[in-house]
């Protein structure tokens, strides 16, 4: 019968029941081929009639110097998290990664703050929406390898050329006599609006060095360095792209392409013309990034990145300091369907009410 004592039950407790020392009592959870199976099957049950779950794991992780965790930090709402596919595609690469280190993974907000520095990680994949932070040095302070998702100077990562990517798609949109055109990009948390971007004047909370600016650096650099309309959804989330489409669509002098910085936010796009009697790849040519499956189901233009082996390579980095290849560039291919097309006389309408 378990114990009803109010007084709380520690290994010292049940060591001084079975008369062996503490050590003993931690073997037999956490090592047990270090006892006799007679010994081990004496200690779990006198815990069992203690009341004894067995050691924290918080302290075993303090004696040891390890959590055996490594965090993803996640730039958005986590309640989203597992509607994104890259997301879960990217998971599952860093997940096979984790197991072959007998490690877990813990998602972590991206806001900055408290929570963050005491995360018990030993490792942090930081998305690469995710510059540098103040906290980013408390957690290295404490040992904690960071690998970031994009390319960068200094540090781990393992990403894409996303400023190379992006200038395939405006090529691509180019041969095509494109020259109207918007972009409907994640934007940051919360905010939602449309800007006109030149590297002279970036998007509000939007730095250069994130995915988004390198893409939108990208385009600018490859449609003759003219300012481009871009519109912040204020999220990474397809109902996010249908609100962004509708803006750039309802005016008097409608794009004649719109390039979406991720797929996600393309499906949301395709949703919005298509509702407005556009046909994409007809009436309007709309591209996307990431080629996750459902894009292919779609028909949508756009680029193929890796994203499973990615996360293999992000989760390898983070789990092994001694794996030698510390900054991975992974290939990308402009995948072409059927929603772009040549461009079209650009519709001219009232701005909708």
């Amino acid at each position: 019968m378990a114990r009803t004592s109010a007084a709380p039950v520690t290994m010292k407790t049940l060591a001084d029941h079975v008369g062996v020392s503490i050590a003993t009592i931690s073997n037999a959870f956490s090592r047990p081929d270090q006892l006799s199976k007679d010994l081990r099957d004496q200690i779990l049950s006198t815990a069992e009639e203690l009341g004894y779950a067995g050691p924290s794991v918080a302290g075993r992780a303090l004696r040891s110097g390890r959590s055996d965790v490594c965090g993803l930090l996640f730039n958005g709402e986590l309640s989203q998290a597992f509607s994104d596919p890259y997301l879960v595609i990217f998971l599952s690469g860093l997940s096979e990664s984790l197991e072959e280190f007998g490690a877990s993974v813990l998602l972590l907000r991206a806001a900055p703050g408290p929570a963050l520095q005491r995360a018990p990680i030993d490792a942090l994949v930081a998305s690469s929406t995710a510059t540098d932070r103040d906290d980013f040095d408390v957690l290295r302070r404490r040992g904690v390898r960071i690998v970031n998702t994009g390319q960068a100077h200094a540090g781990d990562w393992v990403g894409i050329n996303d400023q190379g990517a992006a200038r395939l798609i405006a090529r691509h949109l180019t041969r095509l006599g494109h020259q109207e055109i918007a972009v409907v990009t994640p934007g940051e948390q919360g905010r939602f609006g449309e800007w006109s971007y030149s590297p002279q004047r970036p998007l509000p909370g939007m730095p250069e060095a994130t995915y988004e600016g390198q893409r939108l650096r990208g385009l600018w650099n490859e449609f003759g360095q003219k300012a481009l309309r871009v519109v912040a959804a204020g999220g990474n989330t397809r109902e996010a792209g249908r609100r962004a489409a509708a803006q750039a669509l309802d005016v008097q002098h409608r794009p004649t392409a719109i390039v979406a910085l991720s797929d996600v936010l393309a499906f949301g796009v395709i949703d919005a013309a298509r509702t407005r009697g556009l046909e994409p790849g007809r009436d309007l040519s709309i591209t996307g990034f990431d080629d996750v499956p459902e894009a292919d189901f779609l028909g949508l233009t756009t680029i193929h990145q890796p994203i499973a082996e990615k996360g293999r390579l992000a989760g390898l980095l983070a789990m092994d300091p001694d794996y030698p290849d510390r900054q991975i560039s992974m290939p990308v291919e402009l995948v072409v369907r059927s929603s772009t097309g040549p461009a079209t006389t650009p519709s001219r309408h009232k701005e909708a009410q």
